[in-house]
């Protein structure tokens, strides 16, 4: 939510620190300035995002017992649990500061009240280019936050006021720099027993090499190479608009516009002679009715779907296309959809509300979609925050029940990921066909440095109903097949999309 990024992945890293504007349609590739929060959409922005153009915490002040006549009020000072981050409430305004153990560096998140709290203290806070924020009291002491563009809320905890450190200029040199960059990942990054990191003796390898006279070039270089090993998708370090760098797991190519108009080309050719392709959301999302009454839907990206760049429009112009995909002629009767491909396999991700609104229509029963939760400990990488439930609730309209393929692949990235997450506990579950996703799932948690450049990293987990996390590997398909191979993209042959078409319409089974 606002206080970390505003989608996830929409668009690639920017120096400045406003929200991302509209992405280029996919097939062109060039950096953007630094996003403000959510998802998922946080104003996500990584190198790896580029295709989607193309398609703890610091030690804690003294709690302070919230006096009994103002147990509704939001005034004062809250530490959120996870993220490292305070929030700070004085009247009508609210901001955020940015906390480690050795800094504590003023957000970019100001938002301002709009009208009078609500009967039992729940205020809602304009941000600029961002979504609402909603802040509500939740007992002594204890407050929620949430904001649309994000699953889940932050849990807010009164503390005593702000750190002495907060109301004092930060040092701006090389080596605090670097202290706060390393420190930020150390107390915030859930993965580095998985990516095999031993991040004390990154530290101890590279903090040699920094003196109060290095260069920006150099620095760079370092907090570059501190995490390429992480190979993730959701890491990323801002200098400027020419200087910056996104992880990406090993074997990743970035779409480039030829390599798009090959995809495309593909696609339509399996998908038949004489089969118009109908598109939404400036061309990220297309439905296609193909023969023995199967539709193909097609989503490039869950974020900048309009000129407007606003979450609500998104939301909205989502909405359009749905319900002209999912009429009750394609969902009930003689003349219903036998089946759905969902095609996700170009897909760099977004805010993950608007993949739950997808999955509302392919389901008459709520069901979970996954657990969210959050690293809250400074010390220790494997403590979270109690998991929260996220779940999805039938549309209340037609929605497809029949048999579903979805087809992933590597640049399925994010939200695309969450996506295809929500649809496992779909019955009857989906067939995912073609490669491995990304990897990356978790809210990008956006910070900024001393020196005003801007970088990026994960804090949180989307687990499954059994715990687990597909951070890293990403999730597996059940039918293997190749994803955009040259050799296919030349000839014009989509195994994928081939093998999808063949399991609804009968001609083929899961196994077969």
């Amino acid at each position: 939510m606002p206080l970390s990024r505003p989608a996830k992945n929409p668009g690639a890293p920017r120096p400045s620190g406003d929200r991302p504007r509209a992405a280029p349609p996919h097939g062109s590739a060039a950096p953007g300035h630094r996003p403000g929060r959510a998802r998922r959409t946080a104003r996500a922005a990584l190198l790896l995002a580029t295709l989607t153009t193309l398609t703890a915490t610091a030690s804690p002040a003294p709690a302070a017992p919230a006096p009994t006549a103002r147990a509704a009020s939001l005034e004062g000072v809250w530490r959120t649990d996870g993220y490292g981050t305070l929030v700070a409430i004085e009247g009508r305004r609210l901001r955020t500061y940015e906390t480690t153990a050795v800094s504590c560096l003023p957000g970019s998140l100001l938002g301002t009240r709009t009208g009078a709290p609500g009967p039992h203290g729940r205020s809602v806070f304009t941000v600029p280019d961002g979504a609402p924020l909603t802040v509500a009291p939740a007992g002594a002491g204890r407050a929620r936050m949430s904001s649309p563009d994000a699953v889940g809320h932050r849990t807010l905890r009164r503390v005593a006021a702000l750190p002495d450190r907060c109301r004092r200029p930060a040092a701006r040199d090389p080596r605090a720099v670097f202290d706060v960059y390393w420190q930020t990942f150390a107390e915030n990054y859930p993965f580095f027993r998985a990516k095999k990191i031993d991040w004390p003796a990154v530290r101890a390898r590279y903090r040699p090499r920094i003196t109060a006279t290095t260069g920006d070039d150099e620095l760079f270089a370092v907090l570059r190479e501190m995490i390429e090993p992480l190979y993730d998708a959701h890491t990323r370090v801002v200098a400027g608009p020419d200087q910056w760098f996104a992880g990406k797991r090993p074997g990743t190519v970035l779409p480039t516009p030829a390599f798009t108009a090959r995809t495309d080309a593909a696609i339509a050719a399996n998908l038949g002679p004489g089969v118009t392709q109908h598109t939404w959301a400036r061309g990220r999302i297309a439905y296609a009715d193909l023969p023995d009454r199967v539709g193909y839907l097609r989503v490039t990206q869950f974020a900048q779907y309009t000129d407007d760049g606003s979450y609500a429009a998104d939301a909205a112009e989502l909405d359009r296309a749905l319900d002209a995909v999912f009429t009750r002629s394609r969902t009930q009767g003689p003349k219903a959809l036998r089946g759905l491909v969902v095609d996700l396999r170009i897909n760099g991700g977004g805010h993950d509300p608007l993949g739950l609104r997808i999955a509302s229509r392919l389901t008459r029963h709520p069901y979970l979609a996954y657990a969210k939760r959050t690293r809250n400990d400074a010390h220790d990488p494997g403590k979270f925050t109690t998991p929260e439930p996220v779940r999805v609730r039938p549309h209340h309209g037609p929605v497809f029940t029949g048999p579903v393929a979805v087809l992933t692949g590597r640049l399925t990235i994010s939200a695309g990921e969450t996506f295809t997450q929500s649809l496992m506990g779909r019955s009857p579950a989906p067939v995912r066909i073609g490669e491995n996703t990304q990897g990356v799932y978790s809210d990008v948690l956006e910070r900024a440095l001393p020196n005003g450049w801007q970088f990026g990293l994960p804090n949180e987990e989307f687990l499954t109903a059994g715990g687990h996390t597909f951070d890293g590997p990403g999730i597996p398909p059940a039918i293997r097949t190749r994803v955009f191979a040259d050799e296919d993209l030349d000839a014009r042959r989509d195994p994928g999309l081939t093998r999808a078409r063949a399991l609804l319409s009968g001609r083929a089974t899961a196994t077969g």
